[in-house]
């Protein structure tokens, strides 16, 4: 889930005091609320959710920097307005409904400075990118009737364009707007009540534990730690921003160069939005739009994401080589198994949550349960806390698994009740202070992490809205169509192109959806099986964030690693370079998103991607079993990428070489001793 630019940061990562402070939690309670009861229509929710975001970006961004008074009243001014013109859709829902297209005077007011307040909120939360990109299909819109050739549409009233973007369901208030209200911001707040429990110390221990006192340790933590961090928070910039701030330096204080050590954290970083269980925002928005169930797309994802970290881990061992890097001493690496026992029961809510996921709940059911259990571990250990018998606490913490379970049989109710009493027995007991503090700094922290994914997913509704308006999509489609009747690599290379592009200025969630809106659609017609075309965009989304000149994630480790944002995403392009082949392998063998063949076809394909990405290794870092000549390093990277395209001559082919290619190494570094 992705961050505001650059130049918002100081102000969005300061703490949040007074009047902003209670609105967050207010507006976590309110998310929370409809969660777990649905109480209002599905419209309302979205229309409430954007108004909490506008009130909460105009508080926090008020214009002109606030520089005095009077701009930070005008300010809240703008923002109570937006959360007003939310209400107006809950005040006014069945006239609104009743009279659905026809617009009264009051209607066009709202209609029209709700959408101008959520273009200006977007520029103020996330730069100018996303809004100049959604101006474009505005004016399409409203004025693409006078374009020439097939581009040109038959025309829009003004009230047709302010109805479909401001009122019903595709405009603001869309797809992604309704996953915003539901699924990502409940998986957020999810990742914040357990980062504060301390799920960041269990991952870092652990993978210290593990790696740390391997060849290149220090790196291969930032790995590990960022990939597990990633199966809870799905956030690549936040995660670079939370473990960087440890990885990094440890890098770079055992040989790592500064831009090779904030690559690594940037790319690991990263794969957090493509690794199960909770994965990125977007694939909740492509579970929504291509109408298959979650678990079907965590299915998909899976063996590509671990094959992104096995490139990240393997890249960090051969630079480590190269170099000559060793790990920590053994010593000064902590136990795993000793973080693992001492806060084990923070892995309770994520395997409560892959269990719910897996047993076919929604998204929405697992994400409720694990973040109440989140919550009940985090009071229930603050009131066991003084309890110094361990037959006592351990029955006391049966106890409390009975009582969780209470959730199936009396719903969603037991959970609340259950915290309130063990809130209520914090104060009884008078403990409990940290975790009190605790959850209100996860409900301030989540609401906060969730305004620039939310003002994303209300703006590209208005690319959505155009898009079904005038029926772009068809035409654009039918040139790559006619590209890729001839070459369907180069329709794919299109694709990738254009996710690329239009990742330098806009974040992962509205990228996904104006490709997967324009190309997806295209690459099913061409045979692409439906969830790898769409995860084909969506990985290519992703990689636009560590790719130059605009990198999101690289620019986040600079001001840790201490160099520009530009190096570091240059060494992020060698770290994760399979992570730009892998999509294009599951185009032609869909058995590795397990979406054809069987296993034996599945483990051919992931046999040839392992083999694949040690050589790509190899080339790109220029080390092997010893340092790679030039010849060596384009031998090793051509012979790799004849592995992509499924066929048996090129698979022959590529393996032969390969082999041979090792024979040679391995012989010529024996002979050079």
């Amino acid at each position: 889930m992705n961050e505001p630019n650059t130049s918002a940061d100081e102000t969005s990562h300061a703490p949040l005091t007074g009047a902003v402070f209670w609105i967050a939690i207010f507006f976590s309670s309110y998310q929370l609320w409809m969660a777990a009861f649905h109480p209002l229509s599905s419209l309302v929710i979205r229309a409430i959710h954007v108004g909490f975001v506008l009130l909460m970006i105009y508080a926090i961004h008020p214009p002109m920097g606030g520089r005095s008074a009077l701009w930070r009243v005008i300010g809240w001014g703008m923002g109570l307005s937006g959360f007003a013109f939310g209400l107006y859709q809950w005040v006014f829902e069945a006239d609104l409904t009743q009279r659905s297209g026809d617009l009264t005077t009051f209607d066009w007011v709202v209609g029209v400075v709700t959408v101008a307040l959520v273009f200006d909120a977007a520029r103020r939360a996330m730069g100018w990118g996303l809004p100049l990109i959604c101006g474009v299909f505005l004016l399409y819109g409203m004025f693409g009737e006078h374009l020439p050739g097939a581009l040109g549409h038959r025309g829009f009233g003004l009230d047709q364009i302010v109805s479909t973007l401001g009122f019903g369901t595709e405009g603001i208030y869309g797809t992604p707007t309704y996953v915003s209200s539901t699924y990502i911001f409940l998986f957020i707040l999810f990742g914040s009540f357990l980062e504060q429990a301390g799920m960041i110390r269990l991952f870092t221990d652990f993978a210290l534990g593990t790696v740390g006192h391997t060849r290149g340790g220090p790196a291969k933590v930032a790995v590990i730690s960022s990939g597990l961090m990633g199966t809870i928070s799905g956030s690549g910039v936040a995660n670079v921003v939370t473990t960087g701030q440890f990885t990094i330096p440890l890098m770079k204080r055992f040989g790592y160069s500064p831009a090779f050590a904030g690559g690594v954290e940037a790319t690991a970083s990263m794969g957090g939005q493509i690794m199960p269980p909770v994965m990125g925002a977007v694939a909740f928005i492509m579970a929504e739009t291509i109408n298959v169930p979650y678990i079907e797309i965590v299915k998909a994802a899976l063996i590509p994401a671990i094959l992104y970290f096995v490139t990240a881990f393997w890249m960090v061992h051969l630079e480590a080589g190269h170099k000559g890097l060793t790990g920590l001493a053994k010593e000064d690496c902590p136990n795993p198994w000793t973080a693992v026992r001492e806060r084990w029961y923070l892995l309770l809510p994520l395997a409560g949550l892959v269990g719910l996921l897996f047993s076919g709940y929604t998204p929405l059911f697992s994400g409720t349960v694990g973040l109440g259990l989140t919550a009940i571990l985090i009071f229930g250990a603050a009131v066991i806390s003084g309890v110094k018998s361990t037959p006592l606490r351990a029955l006391a913490w049966v106890l409390l698994g009975f009582a969780c379970s209470g959730f199936f049989q009396f719903g969603v109710g037991a959970f609340f009740v259950l915290i309130a009493l063990l809130v209520a027995l914090t104060f009884i007991r008078r403990t409990g202070a940290d975790a009190r503090r605790l959850a209100v700094i996860a409900l301030v922290d989540g609401a906060r992490h969730a305004l620039p994914v939310a003002i994303a997913c209300a703006l590209v509704g208005v690319i959505i809205g155009m898009i079904n308006l005038t029926g772009v999509a068809a035409e654009l489609g039918g040139y790559i169509i006619a590209v890729g009747e001839n070459s369907l690599f180069l329709a794919l290379l299109l694709t990738m192109v254009t996710c690329l592009v239009l990742g330098m200025g806009i974040p992962t969630i509205p990228n996904y959806i104006i490709t997967s809106s324009l190309a997806a659609p295209v690459l099913l017609q061409l045979g692409v099986p439906l969830i790898v075309s769409h995860m084909f965009v969506f990985y290519f989304g992703i990689m636009a964030d560590l790719t130059p000149p605009v990198a999101l994630a690289a620019f986040a480790a600079a001001p840790i690693a201490g160099v520009s944002g530009l190096k570091i995403s240059i060494q992020a392009l060698r770290v994760a370079i399979a992570g730009f082949i892998v999509p294009f392998m599951a185009v032609y063998s869909p058995a590795l998103m397990l979406q054809s063949g069987d296993w034996l076809d599945t483990s051919w394909i992931v046999f040839k991607a392992l083999v694949a990405i040690a050589m790509w290794g190899a080339g790109a870092i220029g080390f092997l079993v010893t340092r790679l000549n030039p010849v060596e390093r384009v031998v090793a990277i051509g012979s790799a990428s004849l592995l992509v395209v499924a066929l048996p001559l090129t698979d022959e082919l590529g393996l032969g070489l390969i082999a041979a290619f090792i024979a040679w190494h391995v012989w010529r570094s024996r002979a050079s001793k």
